[in-house]
C-alpha cells in the first residue's frame, strides 16, 4: 500500500479504508469472520468497483474507468 517513508502513498489507502468503514462496516454487525469477509467481498466487487463513482476518476466507477482507458483488455 505504501512505499517506505512516503506518506502520500498511504493517504490513498487511508481514504479508501475510511470510506469503506463509513459506507459499510460501521453499519453492520457480523456473526463471524466469514460473514464479514463475504460482506466485504460483495461490497468491493459488486458495488465499489462496478457502481460507486469516484471523483478522482472523473466520476466514473473503477470498472467504467478501466474499460474507457483499456477497451482491448476486457
Amino acid at each position: 500500500m505504501s512505499r517506505r517513508a512516503n506518506c502520500w502513498d498511504n493517504a490513498v489507502a487511508e481514504s479508501t479504508f475510511g470510506r469503506l468503514k463509513v459506507e459499510l462496516t460501521h453499519q453492520c454487525r457480523y456473526a463471524d469472520p466469514e460473514e464479514a469477509k463475504s460482506s466485504l467481498f460483495e461490497y468491493v466487487e459488486g458495488f465499489w468497483n462496478r457502481e460507486r463513482r469516484h471523483s478522482t476518476l472523473g466520476y466514473l466507477s473503477p470498472d467504467e474507468y478501466e474499460r474507457s482507458h483499456h477497451p482491448d483488455t476486457r
